[in-house]
């Protein structure tokens, strides 16, 4: 398996520092409102990294911290009269809710930044021991300059960052560059005591203190959005090196930003989304579904075209597995050699085929994670499963064998979460009784009454398909 450094910036050959076991941590989201659209891509993708590393074997301990003290959360609280530890927690809860709906499960460990400020007053400590960092008042800055390879991440040398720097009034910095471990309390702030005394941390020693704390030393893969390079994740890299004095991440994995209606998410132009509000429209599970079928790298453009063309995309998933399930429920056991000696060949040939979809699908995953490759892979399984679905016998060997590789293709990547497994059984009786009447109307070749009834059972939610093995159902 290979994929993308960006400290490197190119695909590197993944190899966990411990044989069998990965160690991954990904930023999470600052509380103070609803998860939107820019925060689901990370939290999609690397949940789906995460299965796959899990399908090929490896145990993933995975760690995705909520940052649950910051200003934004403070002038949330301000805003509404409230206390900022009540805003955290509404909004946690939020995030939980939204998460659990995109097919995501829980972390490994999900640390709250509140429950680490001991951890973070440890590094403090150590860091301006080792002369990286000091006091200025009731607060801490760390020095970047004083970081041998501060900017390896972004790829910036110093001088071009301390060129794009500034320095608010109220700051007493030794140098522009330099950023805040610890916010001396300002009046109504929530606040810790510490060496400096009161105050919180800054958001950068949050991601540091938390990965020491859950992960050790080094890990295998840190990841997060495009957005968190710089300054971020290259002042994670400068705290953390700088307290163990090892190397602090071994890959580095960035996705790409999200573009509404091809112009970049930005709350001043007022195409700012939630992802509850774009799951009102389209639908939790085709948000998941959206975001996994462009490579992760790849910008991604948000728009009403876009997530139509995924919803019909997953609705092809769902139709081929109801299709399948429903004929390993009503099929016939093999396809027969004599007049349907064709049925039988094509069915035969198609099996043989099914272990290549999964190499393919593999293969794809496997070069830099690229779900939209893997996709193309799966949709293709779909076509030609189809194929032989719609003619004129179709086996549950088939259906069984088919079933097996496309449900384990689309488990990897947390796909048709919510399909509904409607066959065998599942009908009220009112329903059933209309079936049976439009069978029978069907026999006696009544065709108005059979019509008649498709459209009451239509009205009822209940659309019919005719096949080769029968009548198969299913709800709007």
């Amino acid at each position: 398996m290979k994929l993308y450094n960006t400290m490197t910036g190119k695909k590197e050959k993944f190899v966990p520092i411990q044989p069998g076991k990965v160690k991954m941590y990904a930023c999470g989201p600052t509380v103070y409102n609803y998860i939107h659209i820019g925060n689901a891509r990370p939290l999609i993708i690397f949940d789906a990294l995460r299965r796959y590393l899990e399908y090929k074997g490896f145990e993933v301990t995975y760690v995705s911290n909520i940052t649950d003290v910051d200003d934004k959360i403070i002038n949330r609280a301000n805003e509404e009269g409230t206390t900022s530890a009540k805003i955290a927690e509404k909004y946690t809860k939020e995030f939980i809710k939204d998460s659990k709906k995109l097919g995501v499960p829980d972390a490994t460990h999900s640390p709250k930044a509140t429950d680490n400020i001991d951890v973070m007053i440890e590094m403090i400590s150590t860091l301006i021991e080792k002369g990286l960092a000091y006091q200025s008042g009731n607060d801490v800055y760390y020095s970047p300059a004083k970081f041998e390879g501060y900017g390896k991440l972004s790829h910036q040398p110093m001088e071009d960052l301390i060129a794009g720097a500034r320095v608010d009034v109220s700051e007493e910095k030794e140098n522009p560059m330099d950023f805040a471990l610890w916010k001396g309390a300002k009046p109504g702030e929530p606040f810790w005591e510490s060496p400096w005394g009161q105050g919180r941390p800054g958001w950068h020693i949050e991601c540091s203190a938390m990965i020491y704390k859950y992960l050790g030393d080094t890990i295998d893969i840190h990841a997060g959005g495009q957005d968190l390079i710089f300054p971020h994740h290259e002042n994670e890299i400068a705290q953390s090196e700088g307290f163990t004095g090892k190397t602090f991440a071994n890959y580095w994995l960035h996705n790409g930003y999200i573009n509404i209606d091809k112009k970049k998410m930005s709350k001043s132009l007022g195409n700012f989304f939630t992802v509850r509000e774009a799951a009102n429209e389209y639908g939790y599970e085709n948000i998941r579904m959206f975001i996994l079928m462009a490579h992760y790298r790849s910008p991604l453009n948000y728009s009403h075209e876009t997530l139509l063309s995924s919803k019909s995309a997953l609705d092809r998933l769902k139709t081929a597995c109801r299709t399948l399930e429903f004929i390993l429920a009503n099929g016939v056991d093999t396809v027969k050699d004599n007049e349907t000696s064709m049925a039988a060949s094509t069915e035969a040939m198609f099996l043989g085929t099914l272990s290549t979809y999964r190499q393919r699908y593999l293969k794809a995953l496997d070069d830099d994670f690229n779900t939209a490759d893997a996709l193309s892979v799966l949709f293709e399984l779909v076509r030609e499963a189809n194929t032989i679905a719609s003619g004129s016998e179709a086996s549950k060997k088939f259906a069984k064998a088919t079933l097996e590789v496309f449900n384990e293709l689309a488990n990897i990547l947390g796909l048709i979460y919510s399909v509904k497994r409607e066959y065998p059984s599942g009908l009220d009786s009112e329903v059933e009784n209309l079936i049976k009447a439009r069978n029978k109307a069907r026999k006696e070749k009544d065709w108005p009454e059979a019509n008649r009834i498709r459209v009451e059972l239509n009205n009822l939610g209940i659309i019919l398909e005719d096949t080769p093995q029968g009548i198969k159902w299913r709800r709007k």
